[in-house]
Order: C-alpha cells, then sequence, then structure tokens
C-alpha cells in the first residue's frame, strides 16, 4: 500500500509539474482582423478601382446593346419582308443574323473575360499595396496574427481587435502622400 501511494503521488507530483510548466509556456495571442472587402469600398484606391470597373462595364453593356439593336433590326426584316424577298435574300439576311449573334456572344464573352481580368489586376495591385500597412500595423500593435474576414470563416469576433478603419485610413494618407 505505501509502495502505491509513493507512486501515485510521484504521478500526481509529475502531472502538477508539467501542467504548470504547460501554462508558462502558452503565451497569449494577439489576433486582429481586417475586412478587406471593407478596405476595397472604402478606400480611395479601392473606390477608384471599382469606378474603372463600372466604368468598362457600362462601355461593354452599352457595345453589346448596340449589336442586340442590330440584331432586333435583321430580325425584324426578315420577319417582316420575308414574303416578299427573293430566297437568295432571305438565306443572305439570315448568315448575316447568324454573324451578328455570333459576333454579340463573342463579344460578351471577351467583355467577361476582359471585366475579370481587369477586376484580378485592380485587386491585386491594391492588395500587394494594402499587405504593408497591414504588417506594419500588426508590428506596431504586437498582433500575431492578423485575419481577413471575408477568407477567414471567422463567425464571430470582438469589435475591438477589427483593424479595418485603420488599415483603411492609413492606406490612403500612404496614398495621398504620394
Amino acid at each position: 500500500m505505501p509502495k502505491k501511494l509513493a507512486t501515485y503521488l510521484l504521478v500526481l507530483s509529475m502531472m502538477v509539474v508539467g501542467f504548470s510548466l504547460l501554462a508558462e509556456a502558452q503565451q497569449t495571442i494577439k489576433v486582429g482582423i481586417i475586412n478587406s472587402q471593407e478596405i476595397l469600398e472604402k478606400s480611395i484606391e479601392g473606390k477608384k478601382a471599382i469606378a474603372q470597373l463600372e466604368e468598362r462595364n457600362r462601355k461593354n453593356q452599352q457595345d453589346l446593346s448596340k449589336l442586340d439593336e442590330q440584331i432586333r433590326q435583321l430580325e425584324t426584316k426578315l420577319n417582316t419582308q420575308q414574303l416578299t424577298m427573293t430566297q437568295e435574300a432571305i438565306l443572305s439576311l439570315s448568315a448575316d443574323l447568324e454573324r451578328k449573334r455570333t459576333e454579340r456572344q463573342r463579344m460578351a464573352e471577351d467583355a467577361n473575360r476582359d471585366m475579370q481580368e481587369l477586376q484580378q489586376r485592380l485587386f491585386l495591385k491594391i492588395q500587394s499595396e494594402v499587405m504593408p500597412v497591414i504588417a506594419k500595423l500588426g508590428q506596431e500593435k504586437g498582433i500575431d496574427l492578423i485575419l481577413d474576414l471575408r477568407a477567414s470563416g471567422v463567425l464571430y469576433f470582438n469589435p475591438a481587435i477589427d483593424l479595418t478603419d485603420e488599415v483603411i485610413k492609413r492606406y490612403d494618407a500612404g496614398k495621398s502622400a504620394k
């Protein structure tokens, strides 16, 4: 019995020492949160990028609308004048209509691809400019980990650790100083 008690006390004391060492080894990790979508929407450069994308999209839509109108005119002509046209004229008009439809489809695909490329290029530029601002802010505040709210899957956080407004302020100040 005394041998079991001694073994039990030895194991218990080792566990207490182990837990106390583990507690000392753990340090508090400071975490910050940023919202990249909000930075994009509220920063000066982000607003410029969004405006540029909206302008490009508006131009693309105008170009597509012009083609749509040309297609409608050809369809109307084909439908209303079909009875008075020769077979050759009908075939020619049908071929023109098919070419316009193909042109419109290609234009829409090209415009979509161009928009995606422009968006990616603009957003990557902003991201590369914001990252040093975030890193510097994290170093100044002694933060160990900064998560992007949009990409991290965070479901809840204390608003006190949100650095987004400070990042926007510093980013805008850095861009206006140049």
